[in-house]
């Protein structure tokens, strides 16, 4: 709701990463993980091409749907770079939202800083093929893409998912555009119809001009026709029966009005949710809050889970964090979506608002260097992060099976002389995808980790054995993850590193 600041732009200059720490289940081997090929509902739950559930915990990385026809942040980064960093931070998937501009000829991505060699193959293409880079680039790395329609075209958000410049017809065709450019690429998994409906977007009133429900049946069997293998994905209004809440995030018409398509297993509800950063509800300021909270949930959305009707996903969420209220509400929320570590996939799945820092009102999990990370926030997420999926490049392939070997970089980022923090780097070496890996150093003086993040440690006298944490413990080959930790105190060198993986 109230969404004119969260496309605010801003550029940045590059630091160093800061990772943080993320949670969930790991399976032994990655050939056997979740996820692999194209997914499907059953109940509350989706499912891969196997019948494995799995749990979408990812990212909204925003662009596309700007004038600038292309993710941000490319003015300061390689594309490349900024995946991998989401991977290494446990993000499984990607929202990537886009415009209908970006199908125009005349449409060009700009911004895009191509020196050093940054970006070097995104030169000379347009929007729609950079984005194919994206997906390929993903897929490589073991996240999915979930495509959403965000706005008509760049100049902003609509209530309804046509406008007198782009009409239904043009929506759906572009709809339909996307899922035969993309079918047998199972990176892209689903499509989000459109970003946002409200007032006077309603929900089973029956009025094919407003009725969102019946726009997202139409929308919804047209992208089937062209790949009946995909998700779609269908947010909720404002108001229904005079209800009110977020934008996008009022799917009580579900009970009554379910989204019947013509694959059975393929609806997934979305819902929106934010605090007060972005707008203030009447629920944040009720005495009970925080713990108000989940029945206002309950009462939106969550019974569609609860009840297990379908799959819900919290497509966006997201705030600076600067109140306490806002605090409150986004430990409450993360607990609400349930933990990876008990409850696996059966869960809520979400993509959080935004890997962008240039949202004006909420901020993203990069800060405004586009490099480093705000752990603050990035922490809150650890609980509900979950297992990257097989990944479709890199690997060991047919034959012998290859060996595991693995090396790390150590990099002090920060010192204070008190205190400081630093980060490692772990690189699959060998020629075998690992499922774990093992860093141990000894440091010279009396130093001790205070905290970490990204992986799990012990510590005996000086020396130090940092263990990778849930998600992030397979790495393809040539493929990285990094850990981080603060240590006090400051001052110190860099020690030698040994890294041992299985």
């Amino acid at each position: 709701m109230f969404r004119s600041l969260r496309r605010a732009l801003c550029a940045g200059a590059a630091a160093l990463l800061l990772p943080l720490a993320g949670a969930g289940v790991h399976p032994a081997d990655a050939a056997e993980a979740p996820g692999a090929g194209y997914w499907h509902t059953s109940g509350r739950q989706i499912l891969d091409a196997a019948g494995q559930p799995v749990r979408i915990a990812g990212i909204n990385w925003f662009g596309f749907e700007t004038g600038n026809y292309v993710v941000h942040g490319l003015w300061s980064r390689d594309y490349k770079s900024m995946i991998d960093q989401m991977r290494s931070l446990g993000y499984n998937t990607i929202r990537l939202p886009y415009s209908d501009d970006i199908f125009k000829s005349s449409t060009v991505p700009n911004s895009i800083d191509f020196s050093s060699g940054k970006n070097a193959d995104l030169q000379g293409l347009n929007s729609l093929q950079v984005m194919d880079r994206i997906v390929a680039y993903a897929g490589q790395d073991g996240l999915k893409v979930i495509l959403d329609r965000h706005r008509p075209d760049a100049g902003g958000q609509s209530a309804l998912w046509y406008t007198a410049a782009v009409p239904e017809s043009t929506w759906i065709a572009n709809l339909k555009a996307l899922a035969a450019r993309y079918k047998g690429q199972d990176t892209v998994v689903g499509i989000d119809l459109h970003n946002e409906p409200h007032d006077p977007a309603c929900w089973g009133c029956g009025d094919t001009a407003t009725d969102w429900r019946l726009a997202a049946q139409r929308a919804g069997n047209a992208v089937l026709g062209v790949n009946p293998a995909l998700l779609i994905f269908v947010e909720g209004v404002q108001t229904y029966n005079g209800v009110s809440g977020w934008w996008g995030g009022n799917l009580m018409g579900v009970a009554q009005y379910p989204v019947q398509l013509d694959v059975a297993g393929r609806v997934v509800y979305s819902a929106h949710d934010y605090a007060t950063s972005v707008a203030q509800q009447p629920w944040f300021g009720d005495a009970s809050f925080p713990d108000n909270m989940p029945g206002i949930w309950d009462k939106y959305w969550g019974y569609i889970f609860k009840q297990n009707i379908a799959p819900v996903w919290v497509g966006e969420f997201g705030t600076t964090l600067a109140s306490a209220v806002d605090q409150k509400w986004l430990a409450a929320l993360v607990s609400y979506l349930r933990p990876t570590s008990t409850y696996g996939a059966d869960s809520f799945h979400w993509t959080f608002w935004s890997w962008n820092p240039n949202s004006g009102d909420t901020g993203g999990i990069l800060k405004d260097d586009w490099t480093t990370v705000d752990t603050v926030k990035d922490g809150y997420l650890a609980s509900v992060k979950a297992p990257l999926f097989p990944g479709t490049g890199g690997g060991s392939g047919g034959g012998s099976p290859g060996s595991a070997a693995c090396g790390a970089a150590y990099t002090v980022s920060s010192d204070w002389g008190s205190g400081f923090n630093a980060e490692v780097k772990v690189t699959n070496t060998g020629t075998a995808a690992i499922s774990s890996w093992k860093v141990t150093w000894t440091w010279s003086g009396g130093r001790q980790v205070t905290t970490m993040w990204n992986a799990s440690y012990t510590q005996s006298g000086a020396t130090v054995t940092a263990v990778n944490a849930a998600h992030n413990g397979s790495v393809p080959v040539g493929g990285s993850v990094t850990f981080g930790f603060g240590g006090a105190p400051g001052g110190g060198g860099v020690p030698t590193v040994s890294c041992a993986s299985a």
